[in-house]
C-alpha cells in the first residue's frame, strides 16, 4: 500500500468514541480504530488492553443506555475532562424475544431507549460538538458518525418487533442527520450486519432448524464474526470515505443479494 493510500485509513490525532465496545462487534470495531492511530473513550477489561497494546490510550465512562438521563450525562462529561470527539460509532444494542401479541410493553420500551433514543441522542449530542471542530487533516472533516443499523433495517424477522422497528429507524435517523450535517463536514452512516456469531444471536444459534435455514442462504459459506467488521468501521471513520454519506453499508456474506 502507497504512502498516500496508507493516509486514506489512518486516523492518527482521532478520538473515538464507540459504545458497545466491551464486547462482540463493538469490541472488534474500537480496537481497529486504534489500530487505525484513533484513541477511544469508553473502554473496558480486555478491550482497554488489547487498545493499550497498539500504543493507543483507552478512557472508561460507563453509562446504563437503557436510562435518558445516563446517557443525557454522558457527552457532557466527556467534553468536561478536555476531550474533543472525532469519531462517534454507536454499536451498542439489546435484543428480546417474543410472538409479537404477546411483547410487553417493558421489553419494547427497553428495546427502543437503548437501540434508538439513545443513538439519536447520542448523534445530536456528539454532533452539535463535532460542529464547533476544525476540518481534520487525517480525515478531511469535522467529524465521522457510525451507527449500527440491521438486516433488519430492510426486513422484519421473527419474534423481533421492538429490534426491527429499532433499526428500521437507525437506519433512517443516519439518512436524515447525513442531510443535515454532511454540508458542514460530519459524514454520517450506518452499517448493518448480517448474521454474525455473537451473544445478541445466542437464540438463533442454538436453534438448530433456524440455525440451518439461515447458514444454507449465506453465499459466504459462514456466519460472520466481529472481527469482519473492522474494515468497513475504518473506512467509514477515515479519509477514504470522504464522499460517503446517508449510507447504509450491508455486511452480510452476500444474505441480501441471496
Amino acid at each position: 500500500m502507497t504512502t498516500a493510500t496508507a493516509k486514506l485509513f489512518s486516523l492518527e490525532g482521532q478520538t473515538a468514541l464507540v459504545t458497545g465496545g466491551t464486547r462482540g462487534i463493538g469490541q472488534a470495531a474500537a480496537v481497529a480504530l486504534a489500530e487505525a492511530g484513533a484513541d477511544r473513550d469508553r473502554s473496558q477489561n480486555t478491550t482497554l488492553k488489547a487498545i493499550e497494546a497498539v500504543g493507543r490510550k483507552a478512557i472508561v465512562y460507563t453509562a446504563d443506555l437503557a436510562s435518558q438521563e445516563a446517557v443525557a450525562a454522558l457527552v457532557p462529561a466527556i467534553l468536561k475532562d478536555g476531550h474533543k470527539i472525532h469519531i462517534l460509532v454507536n454499536c451498542a444494542g439489546i435484543q428480546r424475544r417474543h410472538p409479537s401479541a404477546e411483547f410487553p410493553d417493558n421489553d419494547w420500551n427497553e428495546v427502543i431507549q437503548v437501540n434508538l433514543n439513545s443513538v439519536f441522542a447520542l448523534c445530536r449530542d456528539v454532533g452539535a460538538h463535532m460542529l464547533t471542530l476544525d476540518p481534520s487533516p487525517a480525515t478531511g472533516r469535522r467529524g465521522s458518525i457510525v451507527n449500527f443499523a440491521s438486516l433488519l433495517s430492510f426486513q422484519g424477522g421473527l419474534t423481533v418487533p421492538a429490534y426491527a422497528a429499532s433499526k428500521g429507524a437507525v437506519a433512517q435517523l443516519t439518512k436524515a442527520l447525513s442531510n443535515e450535517w454532511t454540508s458542514k463536514g460530519i459524514t454520517v452512516n450506518a452499517i448493518a450486519p448480517g448474521y454474525i456469531e455473537t451473544e445478541m444471536n445466542t437464540a438463533l444459534l442454538a436453534n438448530a432448524e433456524r440455525l440451518r435455514s439461515i447458514s444454507e442462504r449465506i453465499p459466504a459459506g459462514r456466519w460472520g464474526v466481529p472481527e469482519d467488521f473492522k474494515g468497513s468501521v475504518v473506512f467509514l471513520a477515515g479519509k477514504a470515505s470522504a464522499y460517503v454519506s446517508g449510507h447504509v453499508l450491508v455486511v452480510d456474506g452476500g444474505w441480501m443479494g441471496r
